[in-house]
């Protein structure tokens, strides 16, 4: 005897789905719990969570009419919903392109004046010893704060 594997949660979204596709009807949540056993495998109790993570994510539409709750969903919504998810990734794509471009440019223009030269290195150079004598005085500085009169007040 061997068990049956069960479905993931992934793979029960898809099979659902497919019910709706199959189907081009709307159904109560009671007539799902009985479908999805008997078409797709999934086991009545997982149902109902199924259900609403793909109501989550937009993709099976759902109406309260009176104090029945209905289901539905169509292949073209599907399809429709992908194309705007694909549009708008397009859009993000060509605006990090013109970001990138943007930036490059500005890069190039920062980078005038900054070519690899021998007085370019000796400023650079004299900088840095620049700093390290800033730095070396201000320890001194801390070192004789004590000192200092103003510290009295």
């Amino acid at each position: 005897m061997s068990k049956r594997k069960g479905l993931s949660a992934e793979e029960k979204r898809k099979k659902m789905l497919e019910i709706f596709h199959e189907s081009l009807d709307f159904y109560q949540l009671k007539e799902l719990e009985k479908i999805a056993p008997k078409e797709k495998g999934i086991i009545s109790q997982s149902v109902k969570d199924v259900i609403q993570s793909l109501v989550d994510d937009g993709l099976v539409d759902t109406d309260k009419i009176g104090t029945s709750t209905y289901y539905w969903s169509y292949p073209s919504k599907a399809r429709k919903t992908k194309e705007q998810l694909l549009e708008q990734k397009q859009a993000q794509l060509e605006e990090g392109k013109k970001k990138l471009k943007e930036i490059k440019a500005a890069l190039d223009k920062l980078m005038v004046g900054r070519e690899e030269s021998a007085t370019r290195d000796a400023i650079l150079a004299e900088l840095a010893k620049k700093k390290k004598e800033l730095e070396e005085v201000e320890k001194e500085m801390v070192k004789y704060s004590g000192c200092d009169p103003k510290n009295d007040l």
